[in-house]
């Protein structure tokens, strides 16, 4: 038989995981990307693969949700995992990247692959139903392609609104008052913090709560959805006094006595501050740093004003400013099958962001199960689905047809998951301690996909050509 081409629309990190998988498996794949050509309201550059938001793919550890994750699609040869592995910064526990040598790596990459063709233009409509295609255009679809989707499904469209952090230059902090600290001491003091006492939290949230919104553009204008777990800072503000501090915020696990002495801080020091803003670096050399947890849709003015009443952001030069823009996604319980498949057309696929998975190890996930896929269909085989002890498997079930309380009842509206084990089955064996128990499946997980490897090796795995990025 001969293997047909497969086609990935779009070269964000799931279009990328899918292409790196299909390629692998020895079949060749045609990668389309509009940009250039045309941008999307938050993305900057035309790379592969570019972090909008978050430079953060979470924590590292693998009792953790989204460190079992990144564990699960290291064992699949992930590309999207390695390369951030390779250009990771120090993030306390969680796996944080450069995100400029992210995505050159993932560009580079992917265009020196033989089997891989690159082009560069807007895809206005769905490929022939005879090509096997795959969606990862991501949240940000253009319109023109988003109507002919929901023309094909029937089904409106969903949405939510998102937003990204500020970025700010590294030497323009005051590092009398600016300490390094991870919490609870886990790992390097790989964050800046940013301390405050009662009175300056209490003036910064006023402010916060008053500061001038940017205006949304007109097809944005209806009420706003935020993704509950990507709020505004000035949204979390608004829903209570303590609500930072509970949240992006928080002191607890920042805070050692001896620090006041070691550092020579002034007295708020010498206890545990009132609240505490957090930086990231986004380059390993820490010229750039990330306003954690700090999404927004003030104003540039207003953000270049209110944040510099952050103690030691007085001075704060931003690289980028906070943007907020909608996201579109399926409603793919009652569209997709756990293969990730069409139900109605299974020669085309949907992967990343679009079908409703929040995080970039979840669009990572989606990618390669898409393009594992994929390239079965290309070679005449039938496709995989995932074990349901695994996240990946359990994050698939949330978003396919076997979700069926989401795809049968109105009133459960179907909203943007991120891995979580709340989404896993339960264990046959109840554990009431909860780090017991995220270790158990953890456990388990690595058990159901050993197993899974073997049962399917001979499908994909040794088809595989396994190019190692360099």
């Amino acid at each position: 038989m001969i293997e047909k081409n497969v086609i990935v629309v779009g070269a964000g990190l799931a279009g990328c995981e899918a292409a790196w998988q299909i390629a692998n498996a020895g079949v060749s794949v045609t990668l389309i990307e509009m940009r250039p050509l045309k941008l999307t309201p938050a993305h900057h550059t035309d790379e592969f693969g570019e972090l909008v938001c978050s430079n953060s793919f979470g924590s590292l550890s693998p009792d953790r949700a989204a460190g079992l994750l990144q564990k699960e699609l290291r064992f699949f040869n992930s590309l999207i995992v390695q390369t951030a592995d390779k250009y990771a910064v120090p993030a306390g526990g969680a796996l944080a990247v450069d995100r400029s040598k992210f995505s050159n790596a993932l560009t580079n990459v992917l265009s020196d692959h033989p089997l891989i063709e690159i082009k560069r233009f807007e895809q206005l409509d769905l490929p022939s139903k005879d090509n096997i295609t795959i969606l990862a255009t991501g949240p940000l679809t253009s319109d023109e392609l988003f109507f002919k989707i929901q023309d094909f499904t029937g089904i409106d469209s969903c949405h939510f609104f998102d937003a990204a952090s500020p970025i700010i230059y590294g030497d323009t902090l005051d590092q009398e008052i600016v300490f390094k600290a991870s919490r609870y001491d886990k790992g390097d003091p790989a964050y800046l913090n940013c301390p405050m006492d009662k009175s300056e939290y209490t003036n910064f949230r006023k402010e916060l709560i008053k500061g001038e919104q940017a205006s949304l553009k007109d097809f944005e204008k209806e009420s706003a959805n935020f993704f509950e777990a990507c709020l505004p800072i000035e949204e979390i503000a608004r829903r209570g006094v303590d609500t930072m501090r509970y949240g992006p915020l928080k002191s607890i696990g920042l805070w050692n006595p001896k620090w006041g002495d070691l550092l020579n801080r002034e007295n708020r020091l010498k206890k545990r501050p009132h609240a505490i803003v957090q930086l990231r670096k986004e380059d390993l050399e820490g010229k750039l740093l990330n306003m954690v947890g700090f999404q927004t849709n003030l104003r540039w003015s207003e953000q270049k004003r209110i944040f510099r009443m952050i103690p030691g952001l007085e001075k704060a030069e931003f690289v980028r400013y906070g943007v907020m823009h909608r996201n579109t996604f399926l409603e793919s319980p009652k569209l997709l099958l756990p293969t990730l498949q069409f139900i109605k057309r299974e020669n085309l696929l949907a992967a990343g962001q679009i079908t409703g998975t929040e995080g970039y190890a979840a669009a990572a996930a989606g990618g390669l199960l898409a393009g594992i896929n994929a390239s079965l269909l290309a070679k005449g085989k039938g496709p995989v689905t995932f074990p349901r002890e695994s996240m990946i498997g359990s994050l698939m079930n949330f978003i396919s047809n076997r979700n069926k309380i989401l795809s049968n009842q109105k009133k459960n509206k179907f909203q943007p998951m991120p891995a979580s084990f709340g989404l896993v089955p339960e264990l046959t064996k109840r554990i009431k301690d909860k780090r017991l128990r995220y270790k158990a499946y953890q456990e388990r997980s690595t058990e159901s996909l050993n197993g899974f490897k073997k049962k399917v090796g001979t499908s994909f795995e040794k088809d595989h050509l396994l190019i190692k990025i360099n």
